[in-house]
């Protein structure tokens, strides 16, 4: 069998983000959990959100029309 290495990379930058301590606790529970990364939470939670907001957007544009 060949190894091959996959180029499963997406581009990244890095920010800085404040997050309220008692937040910070919440979040570590989850990722033990469920053995993720703090990234990686963030980072589906940001898309779940931004998919939430994308429907409600469109719903509402649906009941204007």
């Amino acid at each position: 069998m060949k190894f091959v290495i996959k180029n499963n990379k997406v581009e990244t930058l890095n920010k800085s983000v404040r997050f309220p301590v008692p937040l910070i606790k919440e979040i570590e529970e989850v990722m033990m959990e469920n053995d993720i990364s703090f990234t990686r939470f963030v980072v589906e939670a940001c898309q779940f959100v931004l998919m939430y907001m994308k429907k409600q957007n469109s719903e509402e544009d649906d009941q204007i029309q």
